[in-house]
């Protein structure tokens, strides 16, 4: 059984209209998330260890004025288009359009105010909550008025997150959260004691902006074969790597799938990712410094988290001529060649392993 309740977290600046940010606890046997109605901010993810003790394992911060500060996207979901577009630029329909420039020469997560900075209606459900908002057309220099559904619902070990989209005009759109995770807990120092898997047999090479070169590279062989666990730290010094931050190519299909699966042999805590989206970014943490005060007063340095964003394929508007499985338009009622509404559903399940024989420790609902 899962309970949901609603309170008050703060209130946003004057000049940023003042309005009330509110807080939803969703709380099962095993696993309390929190989430804000600003930026649809996943702030605390409790789940046991082996021994039955509960930690946090995600990056954040005590108050709302740590997420309306600079931060690195910490739990938030990011949008219209999560990752890079190539110099803010695309074409759709024949008309050019240009983005807000926020990541060297290229436009990332939205743009200035994207979907991570902006409240957004909520309406609580049995086991989870919805959130709700319209993206006005233009904004952030994207076409079309966009209707956009968050829903996050809890159901023992599982974690759910679908996104719905409906546009008037044919938009780019590619939705995902970008929670920083550390199975040891937050504030651990790194994630180099982590095990990782990813069902790709394939990747995205990028660029020195990180933008993908249109390339599609088969993982066999390189250090971005990730199919079988590998312990981090020990991966990184075997490959020479100072991290990860690439697009891995999933395995395509409707249904929600195993994209991801990490475990920390410390704790015994696993995590698997689920998706029905056609790529996952896995980020190591490259460009975390230690110079922001999260939560208990914790620090983050560099690797000390890893992220899995479930998305569209990075630049895809912009890889018309490339092998990828969608260009990420979204199209308005009329248009057959975009689909006119954009639902994608992922899920996340944690838990963990016991230290005799490998088995869950926690009764899994699926």
């Amino acid at each position: 059984m899962t309970t949901v309740c609603r309170e008050a977290f703060g209130r946003m600046p004057p000049e940023e209209g003042g309005g009330e940010v509110e807080k939803f606890v969703l709380q099962s046997d095993s696993v309390k998330v929190e989430i804000l109605s600003f930026g649809c901010i996943i702030t605390t993810l409790e789940t046991k260890d082996r021994d039955g003790q509960f930690s946090d394992i995600v990056l954040g911060f005590d108050t709302l004025e740590g997420y309306t500060g600079k931060h690195p996207f910490f739990g938030t979901v990011v949008g219209r288009v999560a990752n890079r577009i190539a110099n803010g630029k695309f074409t759709v329909e024949g008309k050019e359009y240009q983005l807000f420039i926020n990541n060297g020469p290229n436009s990332l997560h939205g743009g200035a105010k994207g979907f991570d900075k902006v409240l957004w209606s909520a309406e609580v459900l049995p086991n989870g909550v919805r959130f709700f908002r319209l993206s006005p057309d233009g904004e952030e220099g994207y076409p079309g008025n966009l209707k956009v559904w968050v829903t996050y619902t809890l159901s023992g070990r599982e974690l759910a997150i679908n996104f719905q989209a409906q546009t008037s005009k044919t938009t780019p759109i590619s939705l995902t959260n970008h929670s920083y995770f550390n199975l040891a807990g937050q504030g651990s120092r790194d994630v180099y004691d982590h095990e990782i898997s990813i069902e790709a047999d394939s990747y995205l090479p990028v660029d020195n902006t990180l933008i993908p070169t249109g390339e599609v590279a088969a993982v066999q062989g390189t250090g971005f074969d990730l199919r079988q666990p590998v312990e981090l730290g020990k991966h990184f010094q075997k490959f020479h790597l100072d991290g990860f931050d690439h697009n891995f190519c999933l395995h395509q299909g409707r249904d929600r799938h195993l994209a991801a699966r990490v475990f920390h042999p410390p704790t015994g805590r696993t995590m698997e990712v689920h998706t029905t989206q056609p790529g996952i970014q896995f980020y190591t943490g490259n460009h975390l410094d230690g110079s922001l005060k999260g939560k208990g007063g914790a620090t983050y340095p560099k690797h000390s988290a890893f992220c899995l964003e479930t998305q569209n394929w990075p630049d895809a508007v912009n890889k018309v001529s490339c092998p990828f499985p969608s260009h990420g338009l979204l199209g308005s009622c009329g248009r057959a060649h975009t689909p006119t509404t954009l639902h994608v559903s992922g899920a996340l399940t944690v838990g963990a392993e016991s230290a005799c024989h490998g088995s869950t420790a926690d009764t899994p609902d699926r």
